[in-house]
């Protein structure tokens, strides 16, 4: 009688280190800009060689997504306003329509990943974040 492989659950440990990732992401962009990012790179660091696909992909994505979303924020925001009259109004609805539609879609992401994490599940970022897959099978 030949036995199915088993597929290992994660670990309570793993989807603690996993949420743990996608709360940083989503308080680095929400709260805490510079320094849940920080928090983010110290856990990245000490979390870098486990060997858990679920823990990789959260860490990851996260840092790949954080990095992203500042960058998309910060560097299109100044080109809206260096580029635009700042005595315009439409520069301006600009500028505000871009900063609430951009974060607000990284905001969603985050939730997804964070509930992703929580059931124990990979997620890959749309665009940034499937070619961090390690030849593991999206659970997304």
């Amino acid at each position: 009688m030949k036995h199915p492989m088993k597929i290992l659950e994660p670990t309570t440990s793993e989807i603690r280190i996993a949420s743990a990732a996608a709360i940083l992401y989503l308080l680095n962009i929400l709260l805490l800009p510079f320094i849940a990012f920080v928090l983010l790179l110290v856990l990245y660091q000490r979390q870098r060689h486990n060997v858990s696909t679920l823990v990789q992909c959260h860490l990851i994505q996260a840092m790949r997504a954080s990095i992203c979303a500042g960058l998309m924020l910060i560097l299109v925001s100044i080109g809206i306003l260096l580029f635009g009259n700042l005595h315009e109004v439409s520069t301006w609805i600009i500028f505000i329509l871009y900063v609430l539609c951009v974060h607000s879609v990284f905001i969603l992401f985050g939730v997804f990943a964070l509930t992703k994490a929580l059931s124990g599940k990979l997620y890959f970022y749309p665009l940034i974040g499937k070619s961090t897959t390690h030849g593991a099978h999206d659970g997304s």
